[in-house]
């Protein structure tokens, strides 16, 4: 079954991005349309619970990969002291968005990926040590073609709590860092 919410907001941010008259976009797998608007650019975004004296920041870069067959998302915090490559695919025969999520922690996080109502649902599942975390779910909303919002929550010792929160926005001066 596919997903009928998905390929509506992928034809119509296909068609904002064409009305724009901008150049013509590279091929994307149609189920990955919706993640276009952050494709090729470099945000930064601040933990909203770190202290402004010593600021949590994360720099994400976001790209098309393996021909349109998937995107890429590498991302670093605070100059490099921890980050993480995710690949996000569309699973054929599973009908849904799959992701795969490494991390310079040594851990790792498989999760699924559902487009409702213009907001990005994930769920992942921690392979590894990440200090009791098992899950995260997360709720992130493109705001506009420059911010996005994300909200995470984590299981541990059986509870859900809140992770973290980041409203990031575009900035090009940015870069991703690993040590």
């Amino acid at each position: 079954m596919r997903h009928p919410k998905l390929l509506p907001l992928a034809i119509y941010l296909a068609a904002a991005i064409c009305a724009t008259g901008a150049e013509p976009q590279p091929r994307l797998n149609p189920h990955l349309e919706p993640l276009r608007a952050l494709l090729g650019k470099t945000w930064k975004g601040v933990f909203e619970d770190s202290k402004a004296e010593h600021p949590t920041i994360d720099i994400a870069r976001w790209e098309r990969a393996l021909n349109g067959q998937a995107v890429r998302l590498l991302h670093s915090i605070n100059q490099g002291a921890y980050g993480g490559e995710t690949l996000i695919v569309w699973n054929e025969k599973a009908q849904m968005i799959e992701y795969f999520y490494f991390t310079t922690a040594g851990y790792m996080t498989t999760g699924t990926m559902e487009v409702k109502n213009g907001k990005i649902l994930t769920r992942e599942t921690v392979k590894g040590d990440a200090g009791g975390v098992m899950e995260v779910r997360a709720t992130s909303e493109i705001l506009s073609g420059r911010k996005f919002h994300v909200k995470a929550e984590y299981l541990k010792d059986g509870q859900w709590s809140l992770g973290h929160e980041v409203t990031y926005q575009e900035d090009p001066s940015s870069e991703v860092v690993f040590k």
